[in-house]
């Protein structure tokens, strides 16, 4: 999903905060690939419910951002720390959101791996999309339903202090903290709710078109009116506003995006682990020398290799890893000293979307492909891309198969 955090309409009425805080990931329901480069740039600030919050570094520069141009422009320190004290208790309401979508997962038994804020919102992760309409209409509405929730206890709040917010005092930024913080809130539900990916109302949009369509055909009916959404954006953007064309660009990604996913997940259909694996790869042994490891890694195109012992397989060898003690340590250390233990296998019937939608949580990651508990091959993203494309090729070229 990709929505403003704050209000911030055409005519930038909600104020800086809203051109700052631009967009944020509502549902996390597609799949986010984060590299492990990213992920090195955050720090963790929390768990709940086995959900990790981490925040991305690159949020703090946009509090000290916020806080000198506050500051400057108001020549008061404590405007610095309001404007701060504002947009961070702004993305505790984002994780709140996230969390709304999180919480309703879980009645699913789909796990939410983490959520990171950036500094232009909120990313959630869930371990795999729901395909039951039903559950994904519901996923999908909780992030909103907790941004309305906000938004109506913080209006009750103010009422009962004889306060009558008016979105004429928001427009020119002569709003209380609490009216800011109500009026953002229901601007971010609003935006949340338009029909376009990846926004959670596309994906309201698609759950209820699934109730009557193929999963695939709602998919691809709900992207296009998104990117019809996105067109509209664009134009209006480009005479009033040039955040609209950002949005525009980001909606469209994000419709085309999920319509490509969802095709993937059908041409993979039927298909199971064996016709994607590699069958020919590198092995290494517990005792094997980290110099051997290395001298494989040049002789083999994988990135990660099965470590065995006596033919079982008892952990992985990362090229990462061995990169980086070739570094510090250099070559006097073991295969067993590197390895990790933990290992994922699937057996090799199991069907090929549900591997694809495991390796897109992790997609530098290889699976270890098993029959009877013998290891038989190494499947990666890699490899299903390269089948697809093979079959893409095949197809073309006999349009009748």
């Amino acid at each position: 999903m990709v929505m403003p955090k704050e209000g911030h309409f055409p005519e930038d009425v909600a104020g800086r905060e809203g051109a700052l805080v631009a967009f944020n990931d509502g549902s996390g329901l597609a799949p986010k690939q984060r590299n492990r480069a990213e992920m090195r740039w955050t720090l963790k600030v929390g768990q709940l419910a086995g959900t990790v919050v981490y925040v991305h570094v690159t949020f703090f520069v946009l509090l000290a951002w916020i806080g000198v141009v506050d500051g400057l422009e108001k020549g008061s320190f404590a405007a610095a720390v309001e404007a701060v004290g504002f947009t961070t208790t702004l993305f505790g309401c984002v994780v709140l959101h996230e969390f709304g979508h999180a919480f309703m997962a879980r009645r699913f038994a789909i796990r939410t791996h983490d959520i990171v804020l950036f500094p232009f919102g909120g990313v959630g992760r869930l371990e795999r999309i729901p395909e039951v309409p039903s559950q994904e209409f519901l996923i999908a509405l909780a992030g909103p339903a907790v941004s309305v929730s906000i938004a109506a206890g913080l209006f009750g709040a103010l009422r009962l202090q004889g306060s009558a917010p008016q979105l004429e005092d928001f427009a020119i930024g002569q709003a209380s903290f609490a009216e800011r913080l109500m009026f953002i809130n229901a601007g971010l539900a609003a935006f949340n709710l338009l029909p376009a990916f990846p926004m959670d109302g596309g994906r309201i949009l698609r759950a209820v078109l699934a109730m009557r369509l193929d999963y695939v055909r709602a998919t691809e009916v709900a992207a296009r009116i998104g990117q019809g959404i996105a067109v509209l954006f664009a134009i209006v953007g480009a005479l009033q506003n040039p955040l609209l064309v950002i949005i525009a660009l980001f909606v469209w990604m994000g419709a085309a995006g999920e319509a490509g996913l969802v095709q993937v997940k059908r041409a993979l259909r039927g298909a199971k682990a064996e016709t994607a694996m590699r069958t020919e790869f590198g092995e290494l042994a517990p005792g094997d020398a980290i110099g051997r490891a290395a001298e494989m890694a040049i002789r083999h195109a994988q990135s990660d290799f099965p470590v065995l012992l006596d033919g079982q397989v008892v952990g992985m060898l990362t090229r990462r890893d061995l990169i980086r003690s070739l570094s510090e340590d250099g070559a006097d250390r073991t295969v067993g000293d590197l390895m990790h233990r933990t290992v994922e296998p699937v057996g090799r019937s199991e069907p090929l979307d549900a591997v694809f939608g495991r390796l897109q949580q992790e997609p530098d990651k290889t699976l270890l492909v098993t029959d009877d508990g013998r290891l038989v091959g190494l499947v990666g993203l890699d490899d299903i891309t390269n089948l697809l494309r093979i079959r893409r090729a095949v197809a073309g070229a006999n349009p009748t198969s």
